[in-house]
């Protein structure tokens, strides 16, 4: 099952960025479009990398945005340490101090899957810093996210004899399991060889305590997204088994100024916007963000 390729090709994406050092490792950072353009920053999802907004960031770029992406601490081509106690209050730090070395002031931001609990970290720490906010398929409200199978069992006790198992056939399945598009077999090698890359698929158990993390910090980050006084969108792949169609009404209700697009086809869109529908993505953000 695939459809047309949407992705450059990885090697082409880290061509692109350079390496910062924070915290004694090293980061994968990139910057793209106008130096001057207004700034927005994209994070990414579990378990892939900045990769993934590569067919969506051109548009931005052309449209005059000054765009930020960047791997997190245990994703893609940033370092990967194995006995490292990776947490979501963490990753907001990372994100801050990319955006110290580059004189990032206001920012808008943009998030996706485990990027959406960065996001929440950070609006509830500064929320005047982000001048607009969009939001992509992840787990806003922990009571309704609803990992799959295979997620559950990494989280559980058995994950790390499981990790190991993982392949990058496994990761294909579990990857179209919760997409509502086919995605380029082309496509899926690339994602997988940056989540992979330096052993990163055996890090699986420890990044996915972000679960228990959203649990733990359910209030406060529901009270940032919910109290954010800028600019809201919600681009939804509806078909997502894991944060789909059944968070809409919940949007709808706790915050009813921000904008929604509803990515629903024919076929509707699943849990990685981005990848299965770039150009609808890609003018929603753009129309969302564009000075």
């Amino acid at each position: 099952m695939s459809g047309g390729r949407v992705l450059p090709p990885l090697r082409h994406w880290t061509e692109g960025g350079t390496a910062l050092r924070i915290g004694g490792h090293s980061v994968f950072v990139r910057r793209d479009g106008p130096a001057g353009g207004a700034p927005v920053t994209l994070l990414h999802g579990f378990p892939t990398s900045s990769h993934d907004w590569a067919a969506v960031v051109p548009a931005l770029g052309a449209a005059g945005l000054r765009v930020t992406t960047l791997d997190l601490l245990g994703f893609g081509e940033s370092d990967k340490p194995r006995r490292h106690r990776y947490s979501v209050l963490e990753q907001a730090s990372l994100v801050e101090e990319v955006w110290r070395r580059h004189g990032t002031g206001d920012t808008a931001l943009v998030a996706h899957d485990y990027g959406v609990s960065v996001g929440q970290e950070l609006l509830a720490r500064n929320p005047a810093r982000i001048t607009r906010m969009g939001w992509l398929n992840g787990g806003l409200y922990p009571d309704l996210h609803r990992p799959v199978r295979i997620q559950r069992l990494l989280h559980g006790p058995l994950g790390p004899l499981l990790a190991p198992l993982t392949t990058e056939r496994r990761f294909a399945a579990s990857l179209r399991a919760v997409c509502g598009r086919p995605v380029h077999d082309e496509d899926v090698r690339d994602l997988w060889a940056a989540a992979s890359r330096a052993g990163g698929h055996l890090l699986a158990p420890r990044l996915l305590r972000y679960i228990d993390e959203r649990r733990r910090h359910a209030a406060r980050w529901t009270s940032a997204l919910e109290d954010f006084g800028g600019p809201a969108l919600f681009v939804w792949g509806p078909a997502d088994p894991i944060s789909g169609a059944h968070v809409l009404p919940r949007i709808r209700e706790r915050v009813p100024r921000a904008q929604v697009v509803e990515l629903t086809g024919p076929p509707a869109v699943g849990h990685c916007p981005q990848l299965e529908d770039p150009e609808a993505v890609a003018a929603a953000l753009t129309a969302f963000l564009a000075p």
